[in-house]
């Protein structure tokens, strides 16, 4: 059977499940990719994953809207959806959850006025994580972790430095570089769950991918769920 997930989100997430009770599993949109092609995708492996980013900094916002549409005809939940920086788009479409950028309004202004909504803020230092926390942000987007494609010729921040961050008491969620071979180091680090883009959008097989990364977020530390 599956465990739904254990946070303080479990009444936003009423009724969605996840494979695994106490770590976090999210998927990020590469930006690139056709939406007929990410909704098959998404088809096969929102019942494993607890968040689906829409992270499509070229659409416009009638385009995301359009896209958070397709996604819901595809019966994925809409609290499993977080949309990339335009808050507009996520309350418009009512999706679960926002992920604010440097540049985006501040975490603190938007929980004021939308307490519904999850609110994730992606940092890359620690200064910018407690910034996160003070502005009461729900969860913090941080890498990236590993080097990665997405970033070439930058250098990683390491899991010293995230293991630091997770001294925060705010949920992390590593990003960068995260294969099934070092998610558990990210995990032992103390992150609360991993985002992965390429991982899983990139690979043969989408849905084994997501389960590899399961299984090492079941045994990389927390407690442990059951397969289905």
């Amino acid at each position: 059977m599956f465990f739904t997930v254990c946070n303080k989100w479990r009444n936003l997430l009423k009724g969605v499940t996840c494979i695994f009770e106490d770590k976090e599993f999210h998927i990020i949109s590469n930006g690139k990719m056709p939406i007929e092609q990410f909704q098959e995708i998404v088809k096969d492996i929102e019942p494993y994953v607890t968040a689906i980013h829409l992270r499509e900094k070229q659409k416009t916002a009638r385009e995301l809207y359009e896209m958070v549409q397709q996604l819901i005809s595809a019966n994925i939940p809409l609290a499993k959806i977080i949309i990339n920086d335009r808050l507009d788009v996520a309350l418009t479409a009512k999706a679960g959850g926002v992920q604010l950028a440097f540049h985006s309004l501040e975490p603190g202004v938007v929980k004021e006025n939308f307490p519904q909504i999850r609110i994730g803020s992606s940092i890359h230092s620690y200064q910018e994580g407690v910034a996160a926390k003070v502005n009461r942000a729900d969860y913090v987007i941080y890498g990236h972790i590993f080097p990665s494609h997405s970033k070439p010729g930058m250098a990683p921040k390491g899991l010293e430095e995230l293991s630091r961050i997770t001294q925060l008491d705010i949920p992390v969620i590593a990003i960068g570089g995260i294969t099934q071979e070092n998610a558990a180091r990210v995990i032992q680090a103390g992150a609360q769950g991993i985002a992965v883009m390429s991982g899983v959008l990139n690979a043969g097989d989408p849905l084994a991918a997501v389960k590899s990364y399961i299984k090492v977020l079941k045994n990389g530390g927390g407690k442990s769920g059951e397969f289905s």
